[in-house]
């Protein structure tokens, strides 16, 4: 059966002159308007399509892919407003979707970008978009384990950093201290989980996928070490715009950084700075 909202692989039944008829199981037929069609749309063969309903809603399929499908989070832009109806969104399709008055955070105006979670309206059976997104997040505690890579999607900024969505299904925190240069609202990027607080909240960072990223801040710090002559000025009491504009990373990933090495005694942490082992202090031979 056809699920609206979402990408389907559904066979062509015949061809007509509007466009195809695709077999949409218990919704019965359903169109895919000529335009949209691949020059391998034959009747017999399957096509990825993804459904959703037309102006006159009819349930109809489209071979362009939209930003975000039912169940996901995006950031979209405004192209439209109404004042008795809500806001319209670009999200790659044709035909924009609507963001209803009950379901805005805040004033919206065409040109914004707003994070919105698309549904199924269970009034409608349309496709609309929600900024509650709180409603539509996981409340069971995650069962993620420390380390583990992870899709982020910017939400919103608050006091203590970024509130991020995880894998589109949770809410985590991104502190200011973990987050290398600033992010904006929508934005995507790659993180992990840091860990996971009793009461269930996750704790992020970002960077490449899980620990390796602190192995990257390792290897950037002996290479700064060696071509500066086997010693730095930096250590747990230098400014965070100085560890930030000498490595490029926040001042918590440092400090792991050089805990690693000086577990690895490959460094040694001084009051003023950290400086190269001797070669002998980290050999395994000995």
């Amino acid at each position: 059966m056809a699920l609206l909202g979402k990408r389907n692989l559904l066979t062509i039944v015949r061809s007509a002159l509007p466009g195809f008829y695709l077999d949409g199981g218990s919704h019965g037929e359903i169109l895919l308007p000529g335009r949209f069609a691949t020059a391998e749309a034959t009747p017999g063969r399957k096509i990825e399509v993804f459904v959703h309903r037309d102006s006159e809603d009819r349930l109809v399929a489209t071979t362009q892919t939209p930003l975000a499908c039912a169940g996901e989070f995006a950031c979209l832009r405004v192209v439209s407003a109404s004042p008795r109806i809500g806001v319209f969104l670009d999200w790659g399709l044709d035909k924009d979707l609507l963001l209803p008055i009950r379901e805005m955070a805040g004033p919206l105006n065409p040109g914004d970008w707003v994070v919105v979670h698309v549904m199924v309206d269970e009034r409608t059976d349309r496709l609309v978009a929600t900024a509650r997104i709180n409603r539509h997040l996981d409340l069971i505690p995650p069962s993620y384990h420390e380390g583990e890579s992870v899709k982020l999607l910017v939400a919103s900024k608050s006091p203590l950093g970024y509130n991020m969505i995880v894998n589109d299904a949770h809410r985590g925190l991104l502190y200011d201290t973990d987050v290398p240069a600033p992010l904006k609202v929508g934005q995507r990027v790659e993180g992990y989980v840091r860990s996971i607080r009793p009461d269930g909240k996750i704790d992020l960072a970002v960077g490449r996928a899980g620990y390796r990223r602190i192995a990257s801040v390792s290897d950037k710090i002996m290479e700064v070490l060696t071509a500066r002559g086997g010693r730095l000025p930096y250590h747990d009491n230098s400014l965070p715009e100085e560890i930030r504009d000498a490595f490029g990373v926040s001042k918590k990933a440092f400090k792991q950084a050089i805990g690693a090495l000086f577990r690895e005694r490959r460094i040694v942490i001084e009051p003023d700075g950290i400086r190269l082992a001797a070669p002998d202090s980290h050999d395994n031979s000995e």
